[in-house]
């Protein structure tokens, strides 16, 4: 029975020592809601064991965020994700370009300007410009670069702020603020 054990590698035998500790101490935890749910008190090694389970809890969270960061950075720098947003735009451009003239018919601030005659050419030939330079800029490596840029070094950050802990020291985030009511009002939204 114990040579499964010895055939186990150094990280292995570790990896199934912590998972032996977390199991456990969830086990003790169960174990104590239950007790407590049926009248008793807490054992002393069922709190003994959740004291435990959140300290070992608390040593490696930090460290296992960090690692897992890098490898989010290291696959993110390996993406071409405006290339991917680019194929998607051209897959779907007659629905995006219809889409647009939908939405430009119904906006109450060109009523007036739609009985123009011409007018759906021009929104249909102003839609076809702006999805072709969009897809034109997406499909550019240096848009490629640009959002790597932004994305490798948004980790950057976030990873600097677990090491040095900054994020403990934030408190509660802030409510959004609220939408104007100068803005224009989603109509999708109401329905």
């Amino acid at each position: 029975m114990s040579q499964w054990l010895e055939d186990l590698s150094t990280l292995q035998v570790l990896l199934l020592v912590v998972g032996v500790l977390l199991g456990g101490s969830v086990l003790a935890t169960l174990l104590g809601a239950l007790l407590v749910r049926l009248g008793m008190r807490r054992p002393w090694v069922v709190d003994r064991a959740s004291q435990l389970s959140f300290r070992l809890l608390g040593l490696i969270k930090r460290p296992l965020t960090i690692v897992v960061l890098d490898e989010v950075a290291a696959v993110i720098q390996t993406g071409h994700y405006t290339k991917n947003i680019s194929d998607a735009l051209l897959e779907n451009h007659d629905e995006l370009k219809a889409l647009v003239a939908e939405k430009v018919r119904a906006d109450p601030n060109a009523r007036l300007v739609s009985k123009l005659p011409g007018y759906d050419a021009i929104v249909s030939e102003a839609s076809e410009t702006v999805l072709r330079v969009l897809i034109d800029m997406l499909s550019d490596p240096r848009m490629d670069e640009l959002v790597s840029d932004l994305l490798r070094n948004n980790l950057e950050q976030i990873k600097i702020a677990v090491r040095e802990r900054a994020h403990e020291q934030v408190g509660e985030m802030k409510p959004a603020d609220p939408i104007p009511a100068s803005a224009p009002v989603d109509r999708a939204r109401r329905r």
